[in-house]
C-alpha cells in the first residue's frame, strides 16, 4: 500500500466502519497527500458545510446533483462539529452508507420533487435505517470520496422530504398549540429534529415528552396554567449557525400573547369570557356566492384613524362605532350592494410596535408644507420603522390577531376586540374576508423574529438548491408543500372560520401555495357546520393572487395556486387583464403616462411620448379594448366573440403580454379590480395618465367609468377601500410603511381626497418625482372638492344597486354567459375606439370612455323598447340621465366619460 501513513490510517478506519457500523469515524484532521495513482483524478472541490445541496427526500434516497466520487455516504454529528479542514473532514461522526441508484429518481419521486429530476439518487443502506430518527437530529454532511479515498465533495443536507415521510401521517392529525380538556391545558408542538424540548411557563421549566411516531412534544398542567405565559425551550442542530442551540421560542400555534409577540399565552378561545355580547348567536348577512361577491379592500388603521366621529381610531373598536363617517359610509356601500370587507393583514405581524407608548410618530408639521414638497416624505420615512402603521405582510404569529388595532395588546382583548369588529360589519350587512400571507414569515434562521426556523430548522421555510431560504415573495419564503406548513395553513384558516367566524379569505402570492393545498383548505372549510362548528363552512369564500413567479414558477416545484391551474375549483384569482388594460401599460412602467382605455389612451391623448403614434395607440386601445371585453365575461377562457380586429376567437386567445387573456372556467373564477393597495390608486393613477388639463369633474367621470368595468362583470370584483371616493394615497406606488398621514382614507370631503400631500416617499417612488413635482404643484386644480367626491360615489353605487339586482349579471356557468353576453359592434366598421358596447339578455351597456357623447347603433335592438336603467334614470348622476335610445335605429346615446345601462321597457 502506498501513500502517507495518515491516508492509510482514514482508509483502515472508514474499513472498519463499513463493517461494523455504527461506529465513531474522526475523520482527517492533517492534511492528506494524494497517492501517486491519482494524479489524474478530478480535483477536490466542492468542499462547502455551508451549504446544502444534498436532500434526503425519504428514508431511503438521498438526491444530490453531484457526479464526483465513486464512494458516497452520510455523516452525522449529534452535537455537531464536523468541519473541512485541509481538504478533509475533521471532528466526529457516525455513518450512514449509500450506494448510486442507476436511472436516478424513481418516476414517482420525479413526480413529486420535479426540480430534482436530473439529480443523482442515492440509496440508504438498509441496515441504517434504523439510525435515521437519530440522524436527523444533528448536523448532517454528505460526502463523495474517489477510490482512493479522497474527498471530492461535502456538503449540507436538506431534510425537509424525509421529514414527511418518517412523520407526517402520524402528525397530519396532531393537535398542535394549547388545547383545553375540562380547563387543563396540553400545551404541544411539532419538533421532530429537536435533541429536547421544555415549556418555560410562568418562572417554571416543564420538561415535555415526544412522541416518537408524530415527532411532537407535548406537556400537559393543571388548571392553573390557563391565561400563563409560556415559550418552548427547543435544543436543536440550527444549520445556518453551525452549531446545537437552544431557542426559546412562542408557540407557532399561539392563540393568544403578550406585547409584541414576547410570551405566547395559553389561552382556550372557547373561553365563555372571551366572547362579546351576542357573539354565540351572531347573525350573519345572507350569503352571496363568490361569483357575485361585491368586496371593498380595506386596512383597519386607514380606516378610522383620521376619522374625528370614530371612538377609536386606528382600531378594531372602530367599526362598532355605528355613527361614525367611515361606518356610515360601509353601510350606504352595503345597501347599495357591497357584500364584503376585506381587511388587509389583521393576523399578528412583526413591523410595528404594539403599545402606543413605544411607537414614534413624524415631528414636523406635515400641514405646512408645499403639495408638492419632498419634506413630508422625508419626515415621515424617519419616524416609520417604529410608528404604528404598516400594510402587515410580515406575519410572525399566524393565528392571534394583531395587538397594535386593540386598545390593550397584552392578552386576551385583542381576541374580544376581532370578535366584535366581526359583529360590527356583520351589524352592517357586511360579512368579513381576512387577507392571510402564509407564503412568507417575517423572519427566519436564528433572527429575534424567527419562529417556526428555530423550532424546526430548513423544514418550514422553502430552501433554494444550496440550501439558503428563498425570497422570491419579498421575504423569507415559506414552504406549503411541506406536509407539515401545509396543516399549518389548514389550521390556521379553520380557527379564524371557527373562533373568530370570518366569511371568507384573500391568499397573499397564492401562486407560492400548492393547488392542493388551497384545495386541503376549500375541503377543511366545507366540512364546518353551523351545528358542529357554528359557521357554515361552505358559505365561506375564498381567492388570492395567482401569480406565477418565483422558484416555484411554471410548476417548478409542485402544480402551483395560479390562475390558470385554479380555474373551475371554486377559489378565484385576481385578474390582471383588464386592470391594466383600462389603466394603461402596467404598474412598472418607467413613465407612469402610458395611457389605457379609462385613461385617454388616442381619444384624449396627454404629452407623453411612451404612448407612441396615433396609429400605434388606435391599435393598442382597440387591443385593450379585448382584453376589458374578456374581463367582462369573467375571463372565460372559453367565450367566443368577434375580436377588433374582426376575428372569431375565444377568449384565451387574446393575448396578455405572452399569456392568454382568458383563464377562467366560469363565472367567479377570476376577480375584477381597477385598483387594490398594491401600485397607485385608481385616482393617483389617472392623475399620471389623464391630460394635464382635465378638469376635477371628467377625473371623477373616468374613475367611475374605470370602476365600472370591474363592478358589472360577470364574477367577484374588488375595490380600494374609499376609491369610489376618489382616494388619493399622493401619488405614492407602494405606500406599505408611508405612514398615516400618506395612507389615511378622509371620509368628509372637506378634509379633500389625499392628493397634494408631497412627493410620495422616495424609496420607491423617487424615480417618478419628475412626473409627480408638476402634479402636485397643481394640487389646487387636480384636487377634487365635495361635488366630485361624493358625486362619484354616488354614481358608483347606482351602478351597484344595477350590478347586484340584475339576474344577468349573476351568471352560473360559461353556457349561460356564453348564451346571454354579446359585444354587437365588436370587429364591426362601427367599433368606436373608446366606446364598447355589452348586450347582456335584456340589458345594454355602453361604456363610453371617450371626451364626445357617443351613439353606437345595434341592429339587433331596433324595434324594441330600451330605457335607461330605472336606478340611474332616478339616481345621481345628472349627466348619465341625458343618455338616450332611438328605437327606430337601435341606437343608443350616452355622454362623454360615461357608463350606461339600457333595459327593455316590459
Amino acid at each position: 500500500m502506498t501513500g502517507s501513513p495518515r491516508r492509510t490510517a482514514v482508509t483502515v478506519a472508514l474499513a472498519l466502519l463499513a463493517a461494523a457500523a455504527p461506529l465513531t469515524v474522526t475523520a482527517a484532521a492533517a492534511p492528506l497527500a494524494a497517492p501517486a495513482s491519482s494524479a489524474s483524478a478530478e480535483p477536490a472541490d466542492g468542499l462547502d458545510l455551508s451549504t446544502s445541496r444534498a436532500q434526503w427526500i425519504d428514508r431511503s434516497t438521498l438526491a444530490w446533483d453531484t457526479g464526483r466520487g465513486t464512494a458516497h455516504e452520510l455523516l452525522y454529528a449529534p452535537h455537531g462539529g464536523l468541519t473541512i479542514k485541509d481538504g478533509d473532514l475533521d471532528g466526529a461522526a457516525h455513518r450512514i452508507r449509500l450506494s448510486r441508484t442507476d436511472g436516478g429518481l424513481t418516476d414517482a419521486q420525479k413526480t413529486k420533487y420535479p426540480h430534482l429530476k436530473d439529480y443523482a439518487a442515492f440509496t440508504v443502506d438498509p441496515r441504517d435505517r434504523a439510525r435515521i430518527r437519530s440522524a436527523l437530529t444533528g448536523q448532517l454532511v454528505a460526502t463523495a470520496r474517489s477510490a482512493d479515498g479522497t474527498l471530492r465533495a461535502a456538503t449540507g443536507v436538506q431534510t425537509q422530504g424525509v421529514l414527511d415521510d418518517l412523520y407526517a401521517t402520524a402528525a397530519a392529525g396532531a393537535a398542535l398549540g394549547p388545547r383545553f380538556t375540562h380547563g387543563r391545558p396540553t400545551l404541544s408542538v411539532w419538533a421532530p429534529t429537536a435533541q429536547q424540548v421544555s415549556l418555560d411557563i410562568d418562572g417554571h421549566l416543564v420538561p415535555m415528552r415526544r412522541d416518537s411516531a408524530s415527532g411532537v412534544w407535548s406537556a400537559s398542567g393543571p388548571r392553573s396554567w390557563s391565561g400563563k405565559a409560556y415559550r418552548y425551550a427547543v435544543k436543536v442542530w440550527a444549520p445556518n449557525v453551525g452549531k446545537v442551540v437552544t431557542n426559546k421560542v412562542t408557540d407557532p400555534y399561539s392563540t393568544a400573547l403578550t406585547s409584541d409577540s414576547a410570551r405566547s399565552l395559553a389561552v382556550d378561545l372557547d373561553d365563555p369570557e372571551l366572547a362579546p355580547a351576542g357573539w354565540p348567536t351572531l347573525r350573519k348577512p345572507k350569503a352571496t356566492p363568490l361569483r357575485d361577491a361585491q368586496i371593498q379592500e380595506l386596512h383597519i388603521r386607514d380606516f378610522s384613524v383620521e376619522d374625528r366621529t370614530s371612538g377609536h381610531p386606528g382600531q378594531y373598536l372602530a367599526f362598532t362605532d355605528e355613527k361614525s363617517d367611515g361606518m356610515r359610509h360601509l353601510r350606504r356601500l352595503a345597501r347599495a350592494g357591497t357584500s364584503y370587507v376585506h381587511l388587509l393583514p389583521a393576523f399578528d405581524f412583526g413591523t410595528v410596535p404594539e403599545r402606543a407608548s413605544g411607537q414614534s410618530a413624524p415631528d414636523c408639521d406635515l400641514p405646512s408644507y408645499a403639495p408638492d414638497s419632498d419634506e413630508q416624505q422625508a419626515c415621515v420615512s424617519r419616524s416609520a420603522a417604529g410608528d404604528a402603521y404598516n400594510w402587515g405582510y410580515d406575519p410572525l404569529h399566524y393565528t392571534v390577531p394583531e395587538g397594535s388595532y386593540a386598545s390593550d395588546p397584552d392578552g386576551t382583548r385583542r381576541t374580544v376586540e376581532f370578535r366584535r369588529m366581526v359583529q360590527g360589519l356583520n351589524g352592517s350587512g357586511l360579512r368579513t374576508v381576512m387577507d392571510v400571507v402564509y407564503n412568507h414569515t417575517v423572519a427566519s434562521g436564528q433572527a429575534d423574529k424567527s419562529v417556526l426556523d428555530k423550532i424546526v430548522p430548513g423544514y418550514y421555510q422553502r430552501l433554494a438548491a444550496d440550501g439558503t431560504v428563498t425570497t422570491s415573495t419579498c421575504c423569507a419564503n415559506t414552504a406549503p408543500e411541506n406536509a407539515m406548513m401545509g396543516k399549518l395553513v389548514v389550521d390556521s384558516i379553520v380557527t379564524w372560520a371557527r373562533q373568530y367566524k370570518v366569511d371568507g379569505f384573500r391568499f397573499d402570492l397564492m401562486g407560492h401555495h400548492p393547488k392542493a393545498n388551497i384545495l386541503a383548505v376549500r375541503k377543511a372549510l366545507d366540512a364546518l357546520t353551523v351545528a358542529k362548528d357554528g359557521v357554515d363552512g361552505k358559505n365561506i369564500v375564498l381567492y388570492g393572487e395567482g401569480w406565477n413567479f418565483g422558484e416555484v414558477a411554471d410548476d417548478a416545484r409542485f402544480v402551483q395556486a395560479t390562475q390558470r391551474n385554479m380555474a373551475g375549483t371554486g377559489v378565484a384569482t385576481f385578474s390582471d387583464r383588464s386592470r391594466d388594460a383600462l389603466r394603461g401599460g402596467g404598474p412598472f412602467d418607467g413613465d407612469p403616462g402610458v395611457q389605457g382605455f379609462a385613461s385617454g389612451l388616442y381619444t384624449d391623448p396627454n404629452s407623453s411620448r411612451a404612448n407612441g403614434t396615433p396609429a400605434e395607440q388606435k391599435a393598442r386601445l382597440l387591443h385593450y379594448q379585448d382584453l376589458i371585453k374578456v374581463g367582462l365575461t369573467g375571463n372565460l377562457a372559453g367565450f367566443r366573440f368577434t375580436d377588433s380586429a374582426g376575428r372569431e376567437v375565444e377568449g384565451s386567445e387574446v393575448d396578455y403580454n405572452g399569456a392568454p387573456a382568458g383563464y377562467a372556467a366560469a363565472p367567479g373564477d377570476a376577480v375584477s379590480y381597477a385598483d387594490a393597495h398594491d401600485n397607485e390608486s385608481l385616482y393617483d393613477a389617472l392623475a399620471f395618465k389623464l391630460p394635464r388639463g382635465t378638469t376635477a369633474a371628467d377625473r371623477a367621470r373616468m374613475q367611475v367609468l374605470a370602476m365600472a368595468t370591474a363592478s358589472l362583470s360577470q364574477g367577484p370584483a374588488l375595490s380600494q377601500a374609499g376609491t369610489d371616493r376618489l382616494r388619493s394615497k399622493s401619488l405614492d406606488r407602494n405606500s406599505f410603511d408611508s405612514g398615516d398621514w400618506f395612507n389615511a382614507i378622509h371620509w368628509n370631503c372637506r378634509a379633500g381626497n389625499g392628493f397634494g400631500r408631497g412627493l410620495p416617499p422616495a424609496a420607491d417612488n423617487k424615480d417618478k418625482w419628475p412626473y409627480a413635482t408638476p402634479l402636485l404643484a397643481s394640487s389646487a386644480t387636480l384636487t377634487p372638492g365635495c361635488a366630485e367626491i361624493e358625486g362619484a360615489s354616488a354614481a358608483y353605487q347606482d351602478l351597484l344597486r344595477i350590478r347586484t339586482t340584475e339576474p344577468a349579471f349573476s351568471l352560473a356557468t360559461a353556457g349561460q354567459v356564453q348564451s346571454a353576453l354579446s359585444f354587437p359592434l365588436s370587429g364591426t366598421e362601427a367599433e368606436t375606439p373608446g366606446v364598447i358596447t355589452m348586450k347582456l339578455g335584456d340589458l345594454v351597456a355602453v361604456f363610453n370612455a371617450t371626451p364626445q357623447e357617443q351613439r353606437q347603433r345595434v341592429a339587433s335592438a331596433e324595434a324594441t323598447r330600451y330605457a335607461l336603467h330605472r336606478v340611474q334614470a332616478s339616481g345621481a348622476d345628472r349627466t348619465v340621465k341625458s343618455a338616450s335610445y332611438e328605437r327606430s335605429s337601435g341606437t343608443f346615446s350616452v355622454p362623454a366619460r360615461t357608463v350606461a345601462v339600457f333595459k327593455i321597457s316590459r
